[in-house]
Formats: C-alpha cells, sequence, structure tokens
C-alpha cells in the first residue's frame, strides 16, 4: 500500500472551505467552495482501507467507497471517478444531498475510533464535477434493442436511474411525470443551496442523448389514463415518489399564511429557475417565519427563509436535538445562519388577527417512556405553554403517498397498511433485500418511496436500479414464454 493512505492519525478531517454565514445567506449558491485537487486526494488519503469496509455497507449502493478513495489518494482521478459511477447514476448528487453522517461516513472504521470519518461525500463530489469539466462522463450505455418498450410514471430519482440502466439493457424508455422540468424532487424540493438545477438537467439531457423520451406535464389518470400507458408499452414502472403532506391539526391551520413546505420550496425554486413568481407564491421576504418539523424538508424550509429576507426564523420540533430526525449537518447550518429553534415545543394553536396569521401558540414537551417505533414519546409538560408571533407558518411533518389506485384510475393497485404500493420480490435471487417490485397488476412495478415510503434519493436510486433489473428479467421470461409458445 502506497505512502498517501493511511493517514487517519497524522491528517485531521478537513472538509471544504465552509463560507461564512453572513455571506451564504445572500445568495443561493452552495455553501462549501469545490475541494482542490491536492486537497481531495489528501482526505481521500485518511482512508484506513480496512478489510471490512462498513462504509460500503453503510451505503444503500454499495459503492465500492474504499477503492475509488484509494485511487483518488493515488492520483488516479479519472479511475477513481469510474469506480464511483459504476454503482452509482447520480455520484455527484449524492455527494451533496446525502446525509453521510448516518451512512457511510456514520459507519466509517476510523470515525468509531475517535479520529473522525473520511470526508466521503465531499471527495465524491469532488471527482464527478471533475469528470464533467474533464469530459470523462460518458454518453449513457445503450444496450442492442430488445423490441420492448417500458413506461416509467415519474421522472424523479428511481425513474431516472431505471431508466438509465433500462437503456443499458436495450429497452425503449418513456417517461411521464407531471411537472414541466425532468427531476422531481431534486428540481422543485431541493433548494439551491444544497443542489444546484444544472447538475440535475445535464443527467436528464444525457438521457435525452441516449434516445429516452420524456412526455412532460402529463396527467395519467386524467388526460391519459393508465390503461392508455400499460396499452402502449411492455412494462410499466410506477416511480412518482410520496407527495400528500401530514396535515397539521390544530385550530386556526386553515388562515391565510399557513402553508405546506413543498408549496414553499417549489415556489423558491422556481424563482430561482427564472419562472414568473404567481400572485400567491409564499415567500418569506419581510415576515415572521416558523417551520414546523424536524426533517431535511424542515431545515430547507428554514434556510430558503433567511435567505429570501425573512425578519426572523424559528424552527419548532417537539422533541429535542438528539432525536431530530434531520442531518446535523443542516441544523448546525441553519444555526449559523441564524435560525433559532426552539426544542420540545408542539403546536397547539395558529393565532390569527382577522383571516391572516399573527402567530402560533405552542406547548413544551418532555420525552416520555418510548413508542411502538423505539423513539421516545414526547409528552406535554402541564402549564408550558408559549406564544410565538409569525406572520408565515410552514408546515413540514412529513409525507405520505397520494393514494395511487385514485391518483390512476386504477381500483386493483394493492396498497400496504401504510398506503404504499404493495409489491412483490419477484426475480429477486434468494435472500436479496426488497426495494422494489411488481406491483398486484401483472407486468406494472414500482420503485422509490411510493414503494417504500417517504426515504432517502439514494435508497430511490438503488430501489430504481434494481426495478430496472426485475423488469428487465420478466420482460426475458415473457418473451421466452411467448417463443415456447409458439414453437409447440
Amino acid at each position: 500500500m502506497g505512502d498517501h493512505l493511511l493517514k487517519f492519525v497524522s491528517r485531521d478531517p478537513e472538509p471544504p472551505h465552509k463560507r461564512p454565514a453572513d455571506a451564504r445567506v445572500q445568495d443561493f449558491n452552495e455553501i462549501r467552495d469545490p475541494f482542490s485537487v491536492p486537497a481531495a486526494s489528501s482526505q481521500a488519503g485518511r482512508c484506513s482501507q480496512c478489510g471490512v469496509p462498513f462504509c460500503q455497507s453503510g451505503c444503500p449502493l454499495r459503492n465500492n467507497i474504499p477503492d475509488w478513495l484509494q485511487a483518488a489518494a493515488e492520483g488516479r482521478a479519472r479511475e477513481a471517478y469510474e469506480l464511483s459511477e459504476a454503482t452509482n447514476p447520480m455520484p455527484e448528487v449524492c455527494g451533496r444531498i446525502c446525509p453521510q453522517d448516518r451512512l457511510c461516513e456514520a459507519a466509517c472504521v476510523i470515525e468509531q475510533s475517535g479520529h473522525g470519518a473520511v470526508t466521503i461525500g465531499a471527495v465524491e463530489k469532488h471527482l464527478t464535477d471533475r469528470a464533467w469539466r474533464e469530459g470523462w462522463v460518458k454518453p449513457v450505455s445503450v444496450g442492442p434493442a430488445s423490441g420492448f418498450n417500458v413506461a416509467i410514471i415519474g421522472a424523479g430519482p428511481a425513474g431516472l436511474a431505471a431508466a438509465e440502466r433500462m437503456c443499458a439493457r436495450g429497452h425503449a424508455v418513456t417517461i411521464y411525470d407531471r411537472h414541466d422540468r425532468i427531476g422531481g424532487l431534486l428540481i422543485y424540493g431541493i433548494p439551491n443551496f444544497k443542489l444546484e438545477k444544472h447538475i440535475v438537467e445535464r443527467r436528464a439531457q444525457r438521457l435525452i442523448d441516449a434516445g429516452v423520451t420524456f412526455e412532460l406535464n402529463a396527467d395519467i389518470g386524467g388526460e391519459t389514463t393508465f390503461d392508455d400507458v400499460r396499452a402502449r408499452h411492455d412494462a410499466v414502472l410506477i416511480a412518482v415518489g410520496v407527495y400528500d403532506p401530514r396535515t397539521l391539526r390544530v385550530p386556526g391551520v386553515g388562515s391565510q399564511g399557513v402553508v405546506k413546505a413543498m408549496n414553499f420550496l417549489t415556489a423558491a425554486n422556481r424563482d430561482g429557475l427564472g419562472d414568473e413568481r404567481a400572485p400567491d407564491a409564499p415567500h418569506a421576504e419581510g415576515k415572521r417565519v416558523i417551520v414546523i418539523g424536524g426533517g431535511d424538508t424542515a431545515m430547507d424550509c428554514v434556510r430558503t427563509s433567511v435567505r429570501q429576507g425573512a425578519v426572523s426564523t424559528t424552527c419548532l420540533y417537539r422533541r429535542d436535538r438528539a432525536n431530530m430526525p434531520g442531518s446535523a449537518h443542516e441544523v448546525a447550518a441553519a444555526e449559523e445562519e441564524g435560525v433559532r429553534f426552539e426544542w420540545l415545543a408542539s403546536p397547539k394553536a395558529v393565532l390569527t388577527r382577522g383571516d391572516e396569521v399573527s402567530g402560533l401558540r405552542a406547548a413544551r414537551m418532555r420525552l416520555g417512556p418510548p413508542d411502538a417505533s423505539g423513539r421516545q414519546a414526547p409528552e406535554e409538560t402541564p402549564g408550558g405553554g408559549f406564544d410565538l408571533e409569525a406572520d408565515l407558518i410552514i408546515t413540514a411533518l412529513g409525507f405520505d403517498p397520494e393514494d395511487p389506485p385514485t391518483m390512476f384510475d386504477a381500483p386493483v393497485l394493492e396498497l400496504t397498511p401504510r398506503g404504499t404500493l404493495a409489491v412483490t420480490p419477484f426475480g429477486r435471487p434468494a435472500g436479496f433485500e426488497i426495494g422494489a417490485g411488481m406491483t398486484s397488476i401483472d407486468g406494472v412495478f414500482a420503485a422509490g418511496d411510493v414503494a417504500r415510503g417517504a426515504s432517502l434519493v439514494v435508497w430511490a436510486l438503488r430501489d430504481g436500479l434494481e426495478a430496472a433489473d426485475q423488469i428487465d428479467d420478466w420482460l426475458a421470461a415473457r418473451a421466452q414464454s411467448q417463443a415456447e409458445a409458439v414453437s409447440a
């Protein structure tokens, strides 16, 4: 092993430089400067190259992390990129928005030993950004034409990942999406300071160049029926994500000035894309903002509010900091940018002046015994009520599926008790983890959050890849069965 490796004892973890908070809140640009080539190689060289790479098992895509860290440390950047993209259809996206502190970096052996994790995500982002600059990113591999045509409903990460793999199998692919742009959550749900939109757009263009057809503004279940889509294609993959926001159930919630997180973020992203702002689009400028929730969506909302010029921004969360589901890095960045956190606080009522929001009444909470999920359940503290002033209240309480049988007018689609599409482990090797599969309709598959439940982009990518493999197996089996029937 070369002199460039095993430097975790003598070399501290150093992520890319973070721009000062007072400067970065003035724009929607990414908050960290790019790694220099020497810095990326130096940080990659901290990898311990352990015999059992827990970082790899901590990654949903099972990326070959130690291999590409070694190549990066030794100056073989192109090889490192190729190793990275061999298992990940969007490494520069994952390098930016994956919660590495809960996945690969949390599992890093040297993190567990107290030396601080390798900056895996930052190196991954650096390698792919450099690959785009240097022209190392190859066109999508397109296999010999199979004669099959596959429909994908949803142009988010699961659908895009599945499309790329199905191109490699030689299948013609058509992607239908309700929005006017390709990318789904990556375009409209994630702010630019975490994921600039040109990064998604160039991935989309790569699929267009490979021959993937996109039908945008497609109302499946409405103007275009689900049966129409099935009739046009040999197989269908549903990858629509989960977009039904959980509802805040307190008095006054219907007042003007209470908005859902995705409506707020979509409006902000449309501003960034140069779209004309709708008259009723929510905006935080000059307002006292309260965001209710503790996940990454809540962090996106508070940090967007600051950048839009909110007078004050407060995040209200019913558990404590240690039990917050959002990324610790995101919480820290929000605090640096001036966001105030009210921990162990739960909304009780929206206060109004006429029809408009004037504030929020909240209760102090404490953590009681664990609930069915194993987490300590929040309990209200008697006499701990308090009021906060607000002009805009954003609810970021998570998302549920939108009831696909109703949305697509396809009542035969079966659901799980959680409301996700019921799928089977069709076509998987024995013991293979179930992530996506066939629905209750023959030839109709599901992938990503609509089958898994609200989760991470990296899981959607994995599910999309696995669903593509399943569809390929199913099509091959069907072709063989038809051939045998003809020969008989």
